[in-house]
């Protein structure tokens, strides 16, 4: 039976439409962030910054995190695509800004796997007492290698296997996170351990903090939100997918205000800011076995681990569906959009993204088989985050630019709010290139050194070097398809939900993309099948 033949099955692209509903969208989105991770790997550096105004960094970050969402939102109502900032972007500014938009994504996605399966082999490792691996870069590589492909073929198989998956590993996630958090403040309520805290309301107060700690914070803080945008990416799978994906990006940067707020009350409370700043690389760890005893510490690795593999999987559903969408309407090379017939999801782009994902992770390992190249590639991350988020924001006022002064609803949801999270990102960019440029601020020795000039940092040359490799790739690929890069920006003409027009590839042409044709030999992808 072929399964593309029901039109309520399949979306224009092929993807299986309405397989998960709201709830399963903000568990996928909320899971691409891993805030387990997140917490173990930033508090300590936060609060070395803030000291007990860590609440405080954590709320202010927010921000414009949901103003950015807010953008989202409303581009996802006029325009349900899975390519979610290619597709905006380019109706909004046009092709070329378009095509970089979703190169932000794709690069973003690609620079952050190996740590993930880094940390996620790391903790499974010392989940089982087996510190000599945990230590060893090569068990590590090799483990964190299995966890790519285990969850590269997760993503193949289907949406609603990916959503089963994500409960999971993020139900023990969240669990983890939140028994820690009850048993640490009874304790301090309780016992008043020695370097113990009685929380304050004043914690979230930012209004005390000098200008350098804001911004030292600030730029450490807001990555602890990026992932979000995931709910987006799976939008033509999603129910009433002009309104739930943008509703469940929304519902996501709130679920984890409260998650971090809730731990980092309870972590600062437990030990005071300087014992967390003491522990920079994992404050949880540092904490379980004091907070609460073995075996139940091991509850905090699981946490972490549980975290690492969701974002694992979650990491690479977006870029493939972001590929999948540009090769759809003509920016990437066209098996990138093929199905597959039976699981409905992206074929070549989900094993493409697993397949650079290894290389990458080896390459680094190859470079620098210490830590310090791996840490310097999750900083300059946030060069490619920084510039896909601002320029999705500010696709939002542009391509609803006729409604703005329609309403003060309008003005403030769909342009002031958009341009403040544009230009909060836009800051950080800059102020982590100006950083980042020191080799000072950066775990490996400086890239470039010679004579008199001592070199640039890693992380610069990773972040921004990646996000400029861009460049001569779409004038190449401009070069050989120009069809793409003819198109003109566009303006909404209404508010209606999924009205948006000017689609440059008619649905007929996205089907026969993903069309099995008899005469068409199955592609390897396709032959194995796990029933």
């Amino acid at each position: 039976m072929d399964t593309r033949t029901s039109s309520a099955a399949t979306g224009e692209k092929g993807l299986k439409s309405g397989a998960i509903g709201i709830v399963s969208n903000t568990v996928i989105s909320v899971a691409s962030v891993a805030p387990a991770y997140c917490v173990a790997a930033t508090l300590g550096l936060i609060a070395a910054i803030v000291g007990v105004a860590s609440p405080a960094i954590i709320l202010v970050a927010f921000i414009p995190m949901l103003f950015t969402a807010s953008a989202y939102y409303y581009l996802n109502r006029s325009d349900p695509d899975c390519g979610a900032t290619f597709s905006w972007v380019r109706r909004a500014m046009g092709p070329w800004a378009g095509w970089m938009g979703g190169w932000g994504v794709v690069i973003a996605d690609i620079v952050v796997m190996p740590s993930l399966a880094y940390v996620a082999a790391q903790y499974t490792y010392k989940l089982f007492d087996m510190n000599g691996a945990a230590n060893n870069t090569w068990d590590i590589l090799a483990l964190g290698c299995v966890f790519i492909v285990i969850m590269t073929l997760v993503s193949w198989w289907g949406i609603e296997l990916s959503a089963r998956t994500q409960f999971v590993l993020l139900g023990a996630e969240i669990l983890s996170l939140a028994l820690f958090s009850a048993v640490v403040l009874y304790k301090v309520y309780a016992n008043h351990p020695v370097g113990s805290i009685t929380p304050s309301w004043s914690w979230l107060n930012p209004f005390p903090l000098t200008a350098q700690e804001l911004s030292a914070g600030m730029l450490v803080t807001l990555f602890i939100y990026w992932g979000w945008d995931t709910a987006a990416n799976v939008n033509e799978e999603t129910k009433d997918s002009t309104r739930l994906p943008g509703l469940a990006a929304v519902m996501s940067t709130m679920i984890l205000l409260g998650t971090y707020l809730v731990v980092t009350f309870a972590a600062t409370a437990f030990r005071g800011p300087d014992f967390l700043a003491a522990h920079p690389d994992d404050v949880l760890t540092a904490m379980g076995r004091m907070a609460m005893g073995s075996p139940w510490d091991k509850i905090l690795v699981i946490a972490v681990l549980s975290s690492a593999m969701a974002c694992t999987q979650t990491t690479i559903m977006p870029t493939a569906r972001t590929t999948l969408s540009m090769a759809a309407h003509g920016a990437l090379p066209k098996s990138l959009a093929t199905i597959h017939p039976k699981y409905l999801t992206p074929t070549w782009s989900t094993l493409w993204m697993g397949a650079i994902s290894i290389l990458w992770f080896v390459a680094l390992v190859m470079i620098d088989r210490s830590e310090n190249i791996l840490w310097d590639s999750i900083s300059g991350l946030g060069f490619a985050v920084a510039f896909y988020y601002g320029i999705t924001a500010l696709a939002a006022p542009v391509y609803f630019r006729k409604f703005l002064f329609k309403s003060t609803k309008n003005f403030l949801l769909m342009g002031v709010a958009p341009v403040i999270g544009a230009l909060t990102l836009g800051w950080v960019f800059v102020k982590s290139a100006i950083d980042y440029w020191n080799p000072v601020n950066s775990y490996s020795p400086p890239w470039f050194a010679f004579g008199s000039f001592k070199g640039v940092g890693a992380a610069f040359v990773i972040g921004i070097g990646m996000l400029l490799l861009g460049v001569p790739l779409m004038f190449w690929w401009r070069s050989v398809h120009p069809e793409f890069f003819r198109q003109k920006p566009e303006v909404a003409e209404t508010l209606e939900p999924g009205a948006a027009q000017g689609s440059i590839v008619s649905e007929e042409n996205l089907l026969e993309l993903n069309e099995p044709k008899k005469e068409r030999p199955r592609t390897p992808a396709g032959t194995g099948s796990r029933r």
